[in-house]
């Protein structure tokens, strides 16, 4: 939930999955729709998405974190340092996948 707090005090539109469909019981083909529905972005850390990407395009806009567990400040700080990165990406292009690794390199596929 902070992930969220931060983007939302950033302007930045963000839900998470509780607040939604049926909370943490929701399907990842029903998040994914949802979210390509709302034209919103999915972070998780779930290799599930990003296999649905790249076979079905689905979530459209995707990002997977390969961080393992880190602190919550450091997550966030690592979204911060990249945020005007994600915001004109989400503006250039209606699909796309980013994954970022330890190093907070983020790579973009789209």
């Amino acid at each position: 939930m902070k992930l969220v707090s931060f983007f939302q005090n950033k302007d930045v539109e963000a839900q998470h999955v509780n607040n939604i469909l049926n909370s943490f019981h929701t399907s990842d083909k029903d998040i994914a729709a949802y979210a390509d529905e709302n034209k919103l972005i999915v972070i998780t850390k779930d290799v599930d998405f990003r296999n649905a990407y790249f076979l079905k395009k689905s979530p459209q806009r995707l990002i997977r974190t390969c961080l393992g567990n880190i602190a919550t400040t450091e997550l966030i700080s690592i979204f911060e340092n990249n945020l005007t990165f994600l915001k004109k990406t989400y503006a250039a292009t209606a699909e796309f996948y980013v994954e970022n690794s330890r190093d907070n390199t983020l790579v973009t596929h789209s």
